[in-house]
């Protein structure tokens, strides 16, 4: 049996900037971090590559497993704000939640060795105009290092760390057992590993996982949210004079019909839009890179809609997944609808997308997104399109193609104390997975303060 002092399941976000401060604190600490994906230099994904046009279930999908989890190859975003991306300020202060994101700008800059523009809203004309058009944008401070450079930064943490943290990559923990003040860790390699404080950091896409630890040991979690909607693709000259003042804008939009939130996410200027796999079910996403060769003509970005669910109904993430399970069977992965087609209530066809002004950047099937989506979230997304042609004109073009379904799944609210211990001792959940953060500054940021609470433990 092998024996640590700390364990970490997941090598995210929130494990890989643990690692980080670890070994910044030259700790005395015995640390295994365990992910279910590779290393760095082995995380590639056969369509950026040009090796295949559609997702190809790859075991497990290096998009989203391996180190620095689904953030490595997303493009590289980091919003310093506590007003979106996750509650971290609730649990450690408004003051320290920002302070905590402002170290980790500081490690990615001092790794990435660039002079990366900080962008900001606060003091931006854009404010003023979605206000006029009942539009509501959110402050934040934004900097983005691109696909190609995260995952150069992220290599360099990996380099930086790996002779003081162990790691264990390919593996899965199977199960977890308390017996004599100690975690005993099973893994699928038939190991058995030992440990005294366990910190559960293996993401959104291990949700499922760590519902199933925290049920075993009693340890109460909320399942109430899911965002769903669609990747909208638009010619980058339809955003541009928006992305070159603050890059990635943060819209919210109550609509009239039902007075549902829907807001922009994850914006991609000049990016392309590509495919995830979580748990065999393909979604949608998109990337942006740093690298002006790497860049394409247009500008991708989600639409999501809210739903946050009472009782008896309990399983939101069951609720997204069977969204995707029906856009999955009817388009054999992505589907991809005009939005002129979807307007007039006609399927986008392989004749009609040859017409199309606007190049798709991911091979998709052209279908009918009205055929997947309930019609709530389809009518809130189509008002909110065109509110936004109001502040982007060509947003409601015929030829803006809708790709779907985009579904943001959210680990049950793991309820955790200031220092992100359950009721189950020395059990900690961090991260995107402890459904207290849902963005990359907030997550490496519970990473940070995880491993400076242990190493004082």
């Amino acid at each position: 049996m092998l024996d640590y002092d700390v364990v970490i399941v997941g090598a995210g976000a929130g494990g890989s900037f643990a690692a980080y401060e670890f070994t910044k604190l030259n700790t005395n600490k015995k640390v295994l971090i365990i992910d279910a994906g590779r290393k760095v230099i082995h995380r590639t994904c056969p369509i950026t590559e040009g090796k295949v046009d559609h997702c190809i279930n790859c075991k497990p999908c290096n998009i989203m497993y391996g180190f620095g989890g689904a953030g490595t190859l997303s493009d590289g975003k980091y919003n310093i704000t506590t007003n979106f991306g996750g509650d971290l300020h609730q649990y450690v202060g408004n003051n320290k939640a920002m302070e905590l994101m402002e170290y980790v700008d500081s490690v990615l800059m001092n790794f990435d060795g660039s002079d990366s523009k900080l962008y900001s809203t606060d003091n931006s004309d854009l404010k003023t105009v979605c206000l006029k058009n009942n539009l509501h944008l959110l402050s934040a401070k934004v900097r983005h290092f691109g696909t190609d450079r995260n995952r150069e930064i992220l290599q360099k943490i990996y380099d930086y760390v790996k002779e003081k943290i162990d790691f264990k990559f390919n593996t899965k923990v199977t199960e977890v057992d308390y017996k004599d003040n100690s975690y005993i860790l099973t893994t699928d390699k038939n190991e058995e590993i030992r440990c005294k404080d366990l910190v559960l950091a293996s993401g959104r896409s291990g949700s499922k996982w760590i519902s199933k630890i925290c049920d075993k040991f009693g340890v109460e979690q909320l399942k109430n949210r899911v965002d769903i909607g669609v990747r909208v693709e638009v010619p980058a000259e339809v955003f541009k004079h928006i992305t070159d003042q603050v890059y990635e804008s943060k819209i919210v939009y109550q609509t009239n019909q039902y007075s549902d939130l829907v807001r922009t996410f994850c914006m991609n200027p000049y990016g392309e839009v590509v495919t995830e796999n979580t748990n065999g079910i393909i979604t949608v996403n998109g990337h942006s890179y740093a690298d002006p060769k790497l860049q394409t003509n247009n500008t991708n970005f989600a639409l999501l809609v809210t739903n946050r669910f009472t009782e008896p109904f309990k399983d939101s993430n069951e609720y997204g997944e069977s969204i995707a399970r029906l856009s999955n069977m009817l388009g054999g992965g992505v589907l991809l609808q005009r939005f002129g087609d979807l307007i007039k209530g006609r399927r986008s066809s392989e004749r009609r997308m040859k017409k199309c002004f606007t190049v798709p950047t991911l091979n998709a099937t052209p279908g009918d997104l009205s055929l997947v989506m309930p019609k709530r979230q389809m009518d809130d997304i189509i008002e909110m399109i065109y509110a936004l042609d109001k502040i982007a004109p060509g947003m409601a073009n015929e030829d803006t193609l809708l790709y779907g379904v985009e579904v943001k799944f959210y680990n049950s609210v793991v309820k955790v104390d200031n220092k992100f211990e359950t009721n189950q001792q020395s059990l900690y959940v961090i991260g995107d997975g402890s459904g207290v953060t849902h963005s990359l500054s907030q997550a490496s940021a519970s990473g940070v303060e995880i491993a400076r609470i242990l190493n004082e433990k």
